[in-house]
C-alpha cells in the first residue's frame, strides 16, 4: 500500500513512539523508509546557530535507521538544514521527493484549537502534504 514512508524525526521525548509506528507500518506493507531530521538554523553575529536539540542531528537520524534496519526494513537518512519556521515546509518537500505514500511524525498532542493559534509542525504538514499523515501521540 505505501511503496515508501517519510518518517520525521526531532530527538524529542514526545517524538519517542514515533520510529516504533513507522517500524510497523514499513514492516507491514514492505515499505522503503526515508528517515528526515530537519534542523533550523540561523545567523548571529556572523555565526551559525544550531537551533535544534542539544543531541547531534547525525545520531538522531542514526538511531532511527538503525531501528528499521534491525527489523529488516531498508532505511536512508534524511537531513536538511533551514531558517527557523521553514520545517514543515522541508518535511513536505523531502516527501514530494521521494515520491512517499504516507509521512508518519509526532504531535505534542496539541488541542485542535491550540494547534490552530500556534501554527505548530505538524498541522501545517497535514495540511501542506500531497499525501496522507499519520500522526502519532
Amino acid at each position: 500500500m505505501f511503496e515508501r514512508i517519510v518518517v520525521a524525526v526531532d530527538g524529542s521525548p514526545q517524538g519517542g513512539k514515533t520510529v516504533p509506528a513507522a517500524v510497523e507500518l514499513a514492516t507491514r506493507f514492505g515499505s522503503a523508509v526515508t528517515v528526515v531530521h530537519v534542523r533550523e538554523h540561523t545567523k548571529y553575529e556572523g555565526e551559525d546557530v544550531d537551533l535544534g536539540p542539544e543531541q547531534d542531528a547525525h545520531q538522531i537520524l542514526d538511531s532511527a535507521v538503525e531501528a528499521f534496519r534491525a527489523a529488516g526494513v531498508r532505511a536512508e537518512p534524511v537531513l536538511r538544514r533551514v531558517a527557523p519556521g521553514h520545517t514543515p515546509e522541508e518535511i513536505v518537500a523531502a516527501a514530494q521527493e521521494q515520491d512517499a505514500g504516507l509521512i508518519v511524525m509526532g504531535t505534542r498532542g496539541m488541542t485542535e484549537l491550540r494547534s490552530l493559534v500556534l501554527g505548530g509542525v505538524a498541522n501545517k504538514v497535514v495540511h501542506h502534504a500531497h499525501c496522507p499523515v499519520l500522526l502519532v501521540r
